[in-house]
């Protein structure tokens, strides 16, 4: 016995051109394989099911190609609602203001609509803001696609009005069903070409795909093109080494870019950095992340030996915030390509961590009573702020001045470079202490 009853099929079916992973999405829940654990009878999609016509606001979190447009596409039509779809990559708070003032439209007429927001993740603050009213009002059920965390990347108050379901990455069983309901059908697939496929093949394919069925049917089909009658295990390897390896954020390939990208600016090479931006940003890589990474490594490799190297960086994350994707990628090249070229000094770094270990290894030293504060005639009395002598009072603002602890006195973290503005900040230590004499004790 069914749990759900079957569906019509969906009549928008893609062109016969497109790719097939298009051409193969599924068209009832019956053909949709994977993620049991949500859509099995004890799953916490089955109430959701259940209840024809009415479907919660909902966040679906999963790895590439797991499902989660498909479903939501599938959910949106068992609940009989309008279906309207947003990219967070191409559009922006204009775009979802004329597709919520068409839902409101709607809404007057009777139809309800399900706003669908692709990789909802890549909306800025603002962006996401900005849908709370409609959500709230009940103007559309929203409905997010994300491949990141929801916890960090989607705002708090939007993530308490919707119900989020995590998808796994599909398992070898789907993965193979998919792959041959695809070579056998028709009229979508690839029936009409009579291929077979060889076991060896079918398990290279699965293991190729990682558990992505878009990749798995991407493969299938340009190894289709390569094979006369058989699709063999030789058909399907040379089909993958014809694609670019695809950027896999959550495994090794992530760690190896990122790796290159960091080393790549620490010398001062902005061909090889702007390279491994572009893998990353082509793969998909959260750019949040590489802003983060460059925030970082303003601080960590470029330092005092050029100070403007982190207000770039910082001033980049805050305006790929208000811009987003695409032309988001000239404000992260601009970045990268001027940290590359600045000079370097990983002083402040190297400062940061002497001054740690002295502070793990001497506990919590006193401070100085010159320098303590003394906000009443008592703690005056005790000494607090007594002798301390104020800079600005002095030749040069600069007054020479115990400000460590007694145990530390005299110890030194940070040594300027002689590279940019570091090799000035040196300078003119020198001068000041060699021009001062020793405070008497």
């Amino acid at each position: 016995m069914e749990l759900f009853p079957r569906e019509p099929a969906v009549t928008n079916a893609p062109r016969r051109d497109a790719p097939l992973a298009e051409r193969m999405r599924p068209r009832t829940l019956e053909e949709f394989e994977g993620q049991a654990h949500l859509l099995g009878e004890s799953g916490p999609l089955g109430p959701v099911l259940a209840a024809k016509g009415r479907l919660p606001s909902c966040i679906f979190w999963g790895p590439p190609g797991s499902g989660k447009t498909t479903l939501a596409r599938l959910l949106t039509e068992r609940a009989g609602l309008r279906f309207a779809a947003v990219s967070a990559v191409l559009s922006g708070v204009k775009d979802l203001r004329e597709e919520i003032a068409r839902a409101e439209d709607e809404r007057r007429r009777g139809v309800c609509t399900a706003l669908f927001i692709d990789e909802i993740h890549r909306f800025n603050k603002a962006q996401q803001d900005a849908l709370l009213p409609c959500v709230e009002r009940g103007t559309v059920v929203l409905l997010g696609a994300t491949t990141e965390n929801p916890s960090f990347e989607v705002i708090p108050a939007l993530r308490s009005r919707c119900r989020i379901f995590t998808l796994r990455a599909l398992d070898r069983e789907a993965l193979s069903g998919i792959v041959r309901r695809a070579l056998d059908d028709r009229e979508r697939g690839l029936g009409e070409l009579g291929r077979s496929l060889s076991p060896e093949a079918l398990d290279l394919i699965v293991r190729f795909a990682q558990g992505d069925a878009r990749r798995a049917l991407g493969l299938l089909e340009s190894a289709a093109e390569r094979a006369d009658g058989e699709i063999g295990r030789d058909q399907v390897a040379a089909a993958f080494e014809s694609r670019l390896p695809d950027y896999d954020k959550g495994g090794e390939a992530h760690y190896d870019v990122i790796s290159a990208f960091i080393k790549s600016l620490r010398g001062s090479d902005p061909d090889a950095a702007v390279y491994w931006l572009a893998r990353m940003l082509e793969g998909g890589e959260e750019p949040r992340f590489i802003a983060r990474r460059l925030m970082i490594f303003a601080s960590e490799d470029v330092g005092n030996a050029d100070p403007n190297g982190l207000v770039v960086a910082v001033t980049a994350a805050e305006a790929f915030d208000r811009v987003g994707l695409p032309e988001g990628k000239l404000i992260l090249s601009q970045a990268t390509t001027y940290l590359a070229c600045a000079p370097k000094s990983n002083a402040s770094m190297l400062a940061i961590a002497a001054a740690s270990e002295a502070a793990k290894e001497h506990g919590a030293l006193p401070v100085p009573n010159h320098l303590r504060n003394a906000p009443t005639e008592l703690l005056r009395e005790l000494g607090y702020s007594k002798g301390y002598r104020y800079p600005h009072d002095h030749p040069s603002h600069f007054v020479r001045e115990q400000y460590l602890p007694d145990a530390l006195s005299g110890a030194r973290f940070y040594e300027p470079s002689d590279q940019g503005q570091e090799r000035d900040i040196a300078d003119r230590q020198r001068e000041r202490w060699k021009s001062e004499p020793t405070p008497e004790k």
